[in-house]
């Protein structure tokens, strides 16, 4: 019996804690998958590129030092690698997956990573025709890139994902019905891919600021138990993490907007799914503030400047962007201007635990 008795005390305490291990540990392995795919393939799209001549002018630079750009590719690859890895284990190994989704999280959860598939591409599409003065790509017009980045709202828009309950200021929660699906859903996504679009031209820039706000999100979502959006957030997180050491000054790869339109899109899902739209706003108020500084130039001005002295100095004479509080001096490293950005962000983001 004493056998038994030994088997049965080893099936009650040793079997359930190596269970929880599993669990805890599944997400952080689908989150290193999603680092090391970005982090090895970087290297190698960087070489593709460079063959291919899919290179633009590293503006603020001494020079036409010429970089390859559409990063955002490769972050595309680790961020689809680390949830289709979640998939695998949620189906051969249930019980190890430490989050059990039923039929409905499950469906949101593909629409999600099919939003960022598809909006990913059309930045790529966008990326792919650069200007002769190898400035800057000019594949998509200004009219044509809401309209086709609204093709990665349909994968939402048909499941009806998220939550149809929204609360406003001093109306309170209101249930907006087929409302949600047919018009906040699009607007949601078509306004953040192309609102984190504007505000870029600095290494490192884009893919920091994003480790900030969708790392904020993703620690948001898990307090208050939305881990559909805590796991995407959490994959892309270390996605862009693996693309910064090749993005962060000076840049061996520029994001282009194969990246600003997939944070963008992880944006409105993360928002969307995780039935978080007050704290997305809320990590979105600098991107807000941009599109009325760029409205003041009618949407024509860069936010890049021009290098002098080992400086960065405003083209403008007026603040046409939130970098050019800083390079209008004409005191501050690129490398600086570029964590100001960061720290900004970091302090926006911030306040969605106190508001």
């Amino acid at each position: 019996m004493k056998p038994v008795n030994k088997i049965n005390i080893m099936n009650i305490f040793i079997k359930p804690s190596f269970l929880l291990l599993h669990q805890m540990l599944t997400p952080f392995i689908c989150a290193a998958i999603s680092f090391l795919v970005v982090w090895f393939m970087t290297p190698w799209l960087i070489r593709y590129l460079n063959r291919i001549g899919l290179v633009v002018k590293d503006m603020n630079k001494e020079g036409t030092l010429l970089v390859p750009v559409s990063g955002g590719l490769a972050v595309m690859a680790g961020v689809f690698s680390g949830l289709i890895t979640f998939i695998f284990f949620r189906t051969f190994f249930p019980q190890s997956a430490g989050l059990i989704l039923n039929n409905s999280a499950l469906l949101d959860f593909f629409a999600g990573i099919t939003a960022v598939l598809i909006i990913s591409f059309v930045g790529f599409i966008d990326d792919l025709i650069i200007d002769r003065s190898k400035d800057r790509s000019s594949g998509l017009k200004q009219w044509q890139k809401p309209l086709l980045t609204l093709s990665a709202a349909v994968p939402l828009m048909v499941i009806d994902a998220g939550v149809n309950i929204m609360g406003f200021p001093f109306l309170g929660e209101i249930k907006l019905g087929l409302m949600y699906p047919l018009l906040f859903i699009p607007i949601g996504v078509v306004g953040a891919a192309n609102m984190v679009n504007m505000l870029g031209g600095f290494n490192g820039m884009e893919t920091g600021m994003g480790i900030v706000y969708i790392g904020m999100l993703g620690l948001y979502a898990y307090f208050h138990q939305s881990y559909v959006g805590a796991l995407i957030a959490l994959v892309t997180f270390t996605a862009l993490i693996g693309f910064y050491f090749y993005n962060k000054y000076p840049a061996k790869i520029l994001p282009g907007d194969s990246l600003t339109y997939l944070l963008g899109a992880v944006l409105a899902c993360i928002a969307i799914i995780g039935n978080m739209e007050k704290a997305a706003l809320i990590v979105s108020i600098p991107f807000f503030i941009e599109f009325f500084l760029k409205a003041r130039s009618k949407f024509r001005a860069q936010s890049y400047g021009y290098y002098k002295n080992g400086k960065i100095c405003s083209k403008y004479s007026k603040i046409y962007s939130i970098p050019h509080i800083f390079t209008r001096t004409g005191k501050f490293t690129e490398k600086q201007v570029t964590w100001f950005m960061i720290l900004i962000e970091l302090g926006f983001s911030s306040l969605i635990w106190v508001i």
